[in-house]
């Protein structure tokens, strides 16, 4: 890997209908000591941005030119049309580009579909945002096919929107130089990729590594000094009272032999003889 650890910050550059802030928050919980600083960019100027260094990652909209930068592509978006709440279309759930061929529509110089022919007429002029063709619509001047991400990014409350098949979809991808893939981008592609915080490679990995080494060790330590202690083979006996344990070994009955405190008694009642009789 190329680049330092040492960044003050990681950068991270965004287009308009991508929210990163899921991403942010892991980054906050995983990496604290480096501040994650927020880059809004058009779609149009995401990947020069990026060349430009003037952000470490970004999240654009793909197609992009991938001589210099790498890309992984993360989710494919549904394509919509935005239409005012009273439209005929809005009665629907989902239509098609032959339901709008009569429609006008709207066709901004910043549209992130790569189309090879917009449905529809085309409008007289077309609109230089994404933002201002919402706001025709909302005149009654033409319907609008989007992302679904940029039709609730410019949502109004008296437009809807449908599902569309049948047209381009959005990909959207996190890229960065090929040339700058430090440290630091490597951790956010683990967060974005959903590694976990024993997998993420990098800076995030080596305490956790260290960790398992720690325990290793305490394992291996743990086992020496039970190797010490002898081998008994099985469970201690206790020695009975009055050497018995001694006498069962020797086969003999604690009653019945010479040793044992029964013969004792007989011993003593075969001297005193039998008590006499009174008259």
């Amino acid at each position: 890997m190329t680049g330092s650890d040492a960044s003050p910050q990681f950068r991270l550059a965004y287009v308009p209908g991508v929210t990163p802030s899921k991403w942010v928050r892991i980054w906050a919980q995983r990496v604290p000591d480096v501040p994650l600083t927020l880059v809004p960019v058009s779609a149009a100027e995401a990947a020069d941005v990026l060349r430009g260094r003037g952000a470490d990652a970004g999240f654009l909209r793909l197609p992009v030119d991938r001589t210099d930068l790498s890309a992984i592509p993360l989710y494919t978006e549904t394509t919509v049309v935005v239409v005012p709440k009273d439209h005929l279309v809005a009665a629907v759930e989902e239509v098609s580009p032959e339901d709008l061929a009569d429609e006008i529509v709207l066709h901004p110089l910043d549209d992130t579909l790569d189309w090879e022919r917009p449905p529809g007429r085309p409008a007289y002029e077309r609109p230089a945002t994404t933002a201002d063709a919402v706001e025709l619509v909302a005149a009654g001047v033409g319907l609008l096919v989007v992302p679904q991400s940029l039709a609730r990014l410019h949502h109004r409350k008296d437009l809807t929107y449908r599902t569309i098949t049948g047209t381009p979809q959005s990909r959207v991808a996190l890229s960065w130089r090929e040339d700058e893939t430090t440290d630091l981008v490597d951790d956010f592609i683990g967060i974005v990729r959903g590694r976990t915080v024993n997998s993420t490679r990098g800076r995030a990995s080596a305490p956790s590594a260290a960790a398992k080494d720690k325990a290793k060790d305490k394992r291996s330590e743990s086992d020496k000094r039970k190797g010490k202690r002898p081998e008994t083979g099985g469970a201690r006996q206790k020695p009975a009272a009055g050497g018995r344990t001694a006498g069962r070994a020797g086969g003999k009955s604690p009653r019945g032999g010479a040793g044992g405190s029964g013969g004792g008694k007989a011993a003593k009642a075969a001297q005193r003889g039998k008590p006499r009789r009174r008259s």
